[in-house]
């Protein structure tokens, strides 16, 4: 007899399946609406500056197109200009091609061609030296009245020449300018010698530049004096080649005969100091024979009051000049000024003025070249004492300040 176990069966349908376990499902967590996560704002950043980074580069594409559009000249040839153009010369001017109408209705604005350039301003012409502006105010207001401006002319008939030219200034007299003690140096010779206008220029004999200086000066288109040292009343040396009081004739005229030779050719002589030579008749009246003699001029340079060479030169029947004005007594600029204006006032009452100034004065032929031009623009005219001389101012009388 079988016997029942007392163990409880099982059902089938209940016994686990050996080796494998039954899955379990993990309940599904849903987002609470509303509700953003950190990885949201990261994801929204991202995509926002992706955004803004592609709209500024279109932007600027954009930009970089019109504007290279727009620097295009909208009617040149750019492949001909300058093609086959040789070396050194400009390149051909290019010819500028018609704008096309813009068709209707098209939409499509057609460049323009940049506007043309403004007509170049005539250029004026140079001044002419009546209506040249003064470069300088150093000298005194005119004293002369100002012409009233001319009225109106009326329209020139048919064939007419045109109105006459504007009359030139008034000429109020003429001014000669002579520079002693050259021969020293050329250093202090060289400004004189390119001074734009006429000069008569005095060299000293016996020194070591005198022959070179008087050569210069010729080749300079100057004229050139013999500066003949005279005898002084205070002792003073005059230098080599002087002439004293008390020498013979023959004693002057073998020394100032030399003194010619070594600057000679010259135009003339002047003294040289010679306050007591000037005021001595026998030297003078032999002085003034034998310029006349050699046939050159003679002007007194005035260093005393007490001068006889215009006396003795009346009764020689000769033309001598003299010394109106000294410029640089005092060589400074502003006192050099108002000499050459003492000189100006005497030319306009007297018609002639004859100034002396110094190869030594440090400015003065830089001041005698700032007024030139308004020297000339006031109607006054420069000469040499040649010239001034041979002009004769006063016909037949001697040419003196007497």
């Amino acid at each position: 007899m079988v016997k029942k176990s007392s163990r409880r069966r099982t059902p089938a349908a209940e016994k686990p399946v050996s080796g494998r376990k039954k899955p379990v499902k993990k309940p599904v967590q849903r987002k609470r609406p509303g509700k953003l996560t950190p990885e949201d704002g990261i994801r929204a950043a991202l995509i926002a500056a992706i955004l803004i980074f592609a709209v500024t580069l279109v932007c600027t594409i954009l930009i970089l197109i019109f504007s290279f559009n727009g620097d295009k000249p909208a009617n040149t040839d750019e492949s001909a200009a300058g093609e086959g153009t040789p070396p050194g010369q400009a390149p051909a001017e290019v010819v500028s091609r018609p704008i096309p109408v813009q068709p209707e209705g098209t939409g499509v604005p057609l460049r323009q061609a940049p506007p043309e350039p403004a007509p170049k301003q005539p250029v004026p012409s140079p001044a002419t030296p009546a209506e040249k502006p003064l470069r300088t105010n150093a000298l005194r207001p005119d004293p002369a009245p100002s012409r009233p401006a001319p009225e109106q002319q009326p329209a020139n008939p048919a064939g007419s020449l045109g109105q006459p030219p504007e009359p030139a200034p008034k000429q109020r007299g003429i001014l000669v300018f002579i520079i002693d003690d050259a021969g020293n140096n050329l250093r202090d010779l060289e400004p004189f010698l390119q001074f734009p206008g006429p000069l008569t220029i005095a060299v000293l004999p016996g020194l070591p530049n005198s022959a070179e200086a008087a050569r210069r000066i010729r080749a300079a288109g100057k004229e050139v004096f013999l500066h003949q040292p005279m005898e002084a009343l205070g002792g003073q040396n005059p230098g080599p080649g002087a002439v004293y009081s008390g020498m013979s004739p023959e004693e002057i005229r073998a020394r100032v005969l030399g003194n010619l030779k070594e600057i000679g050719p010259v135009a003339g002589m002047n003294n040289h100091q010679g306050s007591k030579g000037t005021m001595d008749e026998e030297l003078m009246e032999t002085i003034l024979a034998l310029c006349r003699e050699q046939g050159i001029y003679f002007l007194d340079s005035r260093t005393t009051a007490d001068t006889v060479a215009p006396r003795v030169a009346r009764r020689l029947g000769i033309r001598i000049g003299e010394r109106d004005v000294f410029l640089d007594n005092v060589p400074e600029k502003a006192e050099m000024i108002r000499s050459v204006w003492n000189g100006l006032e005497r030319a306009e009452a007297r018609g002639t003025a004859v100034m002396i100034g110094h190869t030594w004065s440090v400015e003065l032929a830089a001041t005698l070249e700032e007024l030139y031009p308004e020297l000339i623009a006031r109607g006054y005219s420069l000469s040499t004492v040649s010239r001034l001389m041979m002009g004769g101012p006063r016909g037949g009388d001697a040419y003196s300040g007497d």
